[in-house]
């Protein structure tokens, strides 16, 4: 009878070691379903690169928006607007990390003063953003709408960079200057057709008449009305313009 404790204890030791083992058999074979590897840590360390490697879907929209827009606007270029709006990504990036806003040379003051105002807040907290080896893998048409006098392209691009903030002891207070991050960028490509509509009109109709006939102008970047044949290019008061950049 005196040894019943000890063997009360001894079995206490033997379900606890087995409790353990089957934790740890349990743990390697999660991680080994999971990321192909007996370690967990290791496996995870795995995982974390492949998503700072792998770069983010887009909404690619461009094959039902882009007959759309060519259809109210004849003359627009896709491949040379898409190129402009990965230029103007790229030098928001530049003048964001170099705190420089003449660095942008495209895009409407909207788009400027939002670049200030950006800049404004780093400055104020005494912060550095940094965008560095910047990449982009793709970008395509995620929407096209219209809106009380205007047009409105959205480009959306799959980002590649290095994007982190650093305090005025240049020491790294969010992200990282070492792993990647990948995102994805809206740049919004505007075309006003009506300012004092853009401006005084939320109903969302474009509402533009031919000044010769009075005729509905259906085709938005159109030159000539279709009735009369009269020069409506007065209506096109501004050209394409990038107005807007978030991260999507």
């Amino acid at each position: 009878m005196k040894y019943i404790p000890l063997i009360i204890i001894l079995l206490l030791i033997l379900a606890i070691l087995v409790l353990i083992f089957y934790g740890v058999y349990r743990v390697k074979r999660f991680s080994r379903q999971l990321f192909g590897t007996d370690d967990i840590l290791q496996g995870v360390k795995k995982a974390q690169e492949d998503l700072s490697t792998t770069p983010r879907s887009v909404s690619a929209m461009t094959r039902i928006a882009l007959p759309q827009i060519v259809s109210d606007f004849p003359d627009f270029e896709y491949n040379e607007m898409k190129q402009r709006a990965e230029n103007v990504l790229m030098q928001y990036f530049e003048a964001v990390t170099a705190q420089d806003v003449t660095i942008l040379q495209e895009g409407n003051e909207d788009l400027k003063e939002q670049l200030r105002s950006q800049i404004r807040a780093l400055v104020s907290q005494e912060k550095w953003e940094h965008f560095t080896q910047v990449k982009i893998h793709q970008t395509e048409i995620a929407r096209y709408r219209k809106e009380a006098g205007r047009c409105i392209v959205t480009f959306q691009s799959a980002v590649e960079s290095f994007h982190y903030v650093t305090d005025a002891a240049h020491a790294v207070v969010r992200g990282s200057d070492h792993i990647l991050e990948q995102s994805r960028y809206n740049v919004d490509l505007v075309y006003i057709q009506n300012r004092d509509l853009a401006k005084g009109n939320t109903d969302g109709a474009l509402g533009v008449t031919c000044p010769n006939c009075g005729a509905p102008i259906t085709n938005l970047g159109a030159k000539f009305c279709e009735y009369c044949g009269a020069g409506v290019v007065e209506l096109n008061v501004h050209a394409w313009s990038f107005e807007n950049i978030e991260e999507a």
